[in-house]
């Protein structure tokens, strides 16, 4: 092995150690709840400030630090101290028990499965974001669960996988943004292109859902619903489709809550405080994993890790299609090394549009190349943003919820079958 291969895979080793480390350690205890995904990333990140040779230790832990509080990840972890203070008040005042019930009385239950992911999907796709769409609809699909017997993995992986359907396609997402401004086309014509290809997956999605749906039984009691208290989830959902900032829409998601809850009764206001307190207090963890993935994704970046994938990915195309295929395993790999969709499109962009130009590529084909492969890659992480949250408010592990995404995974197969394929036939 040559120098340069020995660096870059020095310098991508401690994203290997973290996957090594938490499968191995999770099927030697036979539960991966035994494993404590904090610890896992602790050890792989005190493993990547130890393997950063050429920095003296304070430099190694300042660009540790840098990715640990950048920009995106600080707001990321402010939106789960809102989303933790959201879900706890509307929880303690009876919102999320109220909009299941209202949710029960209007779909039966063998259509609560494809129900939640068209209304995920829509919601997604109005609103250009599946953080806004994680946070307004997991909730419910908790609620859904712990009401019918039915699987909280499968139902809160509904939601995460209709985020990522909205995520792809909105004209107002960042990452259709960045896709079409790196390769130089409009929104409405990446839009074409990539709709002929997500849609697919979710048509079958749809089907795949009725069909395991026919299992969820029915609540044996059903309790009368108080429509006050859906209000508050009513006006997170209108709020984030207007297009205001999720920030603000949490905000006032958890001051709606409180004026319901204390003109009820449900709680005080001291008790509307503690209720929120928790809330802040269960997204600990949740914070602390975003944190150390972060640092150890920056030292990555920092080591030359990003850099090496590009030059052995784009040093052996030779086709349309490899190019094609070389765009999809450069943004796939550079999103499992940033955990950030839009910031592995920026990344490659340039170099995609390279690659596109050079081997004859459609700048639409490339920009929906780039937005779908993200889109999938992001939406399988287990330490992605998303999946994170998802976790945190449904309570139970993101290894849980990863097998059951099925729209992630059809949206990937799509993809490579467009290419494989050369379709849609006019962008190709």
């Amino acid at each position: 092995m040559n120098k340069t291969n020995a660096k870059g895979l020095l310098a991508l080793s401690p994203l290997i150690v973290f996957i090594l480390l938490y499968l191995v350690l999770s099927i030697v205890a036979g539960d991966f709840y035994k494993v404590p995904m904090t610890v896992v990333f602790m050890i792989a990140s005190i493993y990547a400030v130890s393997i950063s040779g050429g920095f003296p230790l304070r430099k190694r832990i300042d660009i540790f630090s840098r990715g640990a509080s950048s920009d995106n990840l600080m707001l990321m972890l402010w939106i789960y101290v809102l989303a933790g203070a959201f879900a706890s008040s509307a929880k303690s005042m009876g919102a999320i028990d109220a909009t299941v019930g209202a949710t029960l009385s209007i779909l039966p239950s063998s259509l609560i499965l494809p129900g939640l992911f068209v209304a995920a999907c829509f919601i997604s796709t109005a609103i250009g974001t599946s953080v806004g769409t994680v946070v307004a609809l997991v909730p419910i699909a908790a609620g859904v669960a712990h009401q019918t017997g039915g699987s909280l993995p499968l139902l809160t992986a509904v939601i995460v996988g209709g985020a990522y359907f909205g995520d792809n396609l909105s004209f107002i997402s960042d990452t259709t943004v960045v896709a079409t401004q790196t390769q130089g086309c409009k929104m409405s014509d990446k839009f074409r292109v990539n709709v002929l290809i997500a849609t697919p997956a979710a048509i079958l999605m749809l089907t795949v859902y009725t069909f395991l749906g026919q299992g969820i039984a029915a609540p044996t009691h059903t309790a009368s619903v108080n429509f006050m208290k859906v209000i508050p989830y009513l006006l997170v959902i209108i709020l984030a489709v207007t297009g205001m900032n999720v920030m603000a829409v949490l905000v006032i998601g958890s001051l709606t809550c409180g004026i319901i809850g204390m003109i009820d009764g449900s709680y005080d206001f001291f008790a509307w405080l503690i209720a929120m307190g928790k809330g802040i207090s269960g997204m600990g963890e949740l914070i602390m994993v975003a944190m150390m993935a972060g640092g150890m994704l920056e030292i990555i970046r920092e080591n030359g890790g990003i850099d090496f994938i590009i030059n052995k990915f784009t040093s052996h195309v030779h086709t349309k299609r490899g190019a094609e295929f070389a765009t999809a395993a450069l943004v796939s790999l550079v999103n499992i090394c940033t955990a950030n969709n839009t910031i592995a499109i920026l990344t490659i962009g340039d170099i995609a549009k390279k690659l596109g130009d050079r081997f004859g590529v459609d700048n639409r084909k490339n920009a929906s190349i780039l937005d779908t492969f993200s889109c999938t890659t992001q939406g399988l992480l287990p330490y992605g943003v998303q999946m994170l949250l998802a976790a945190g408010l449904a309570g139970c592990s993101p290894m849980h919820i990863l097998p059951y995404l099925y729209y992630p995974m059809a949206l990937g197969v799509a993809g490579i079958l467009s290419i494989a394929f050369r379709f849609p036939k006019q962008f190709s």
